[in-house]
């Protein structure tokens, strides 16, 4: 008898390794995943704070001075703004409310390791030095670029501010 033995299977070496190049990509890519993660959630809270730029805009042309409450503009504007669901809204502010205004969110809940920021917006669109949002979730402002609509980048008085940033 004469009997030839093929191997099945994989052996505990092989297995191993494989384990290991799997751990290795996992420690990679999390970061980066909870990275974009929390920059969809910053990109909320700004598109949230956009759309009260533009209803204060529409106020401000409407009334001769902004709104001073949320409630105030969706009042007025008879449109209901939905509130972000991972920021506290702060209370619209101004030391002359016939010139401008500013409006603070605040992030709520576990950030990914980014800790409790705040976006800082105004009727000149995003404050940078004001916020505290980290480096890698602000947006990229191009000041070359030409406004547009507000399905695509924000405008803002300052330039374009992009709410995709994706940096690479």
């Amino acid at each position: 008898m004469n009997r030839t033995h093929t191997q099945q299977g994989f052996s505990m070496v092989e297995l191993t390794v494989v384990i290991v190049i799997i751990g290795i990509l996992a420690t990679m890519a999390v970061p980066y995943f909870k990275s974009s993660v929390e920059k969809t959630k910053a990109r909320e809270g700004m598109s949230f704070l956009h759309n009260v730029e533009l209803q204060q805009a529409r106020y401000m042309a409407e009334t001769g001075a902004y709104a001073r409450t949320l409630k105030e503009l969706e009042g007025r504007m008879g449109e209901t703004m939905d509130t972000p669901e991972f920021f506290d809204k702060g209370s619209i502010s101004s030391g002359d409310w016939e010139t401008r205004w500013q409006l603070k969110l605040t992030r709520n809940g576990p950030s990914s390791g980014f800790g409790r920021y705040s976006i800082m917006w105004n009727q000149d669109g995003f404050m940078s030095s004001q916020s505290s949002i980290p480096t890698d979730l602000k947006p990229a402002v191009n000041a070359d670029a030409p406004a547009s609509s507000c399905s695509g980048p924000i405008p803002s008085s300052r330039g374009i501010v992009d709410p995709a940033y994706i940096q690479n």
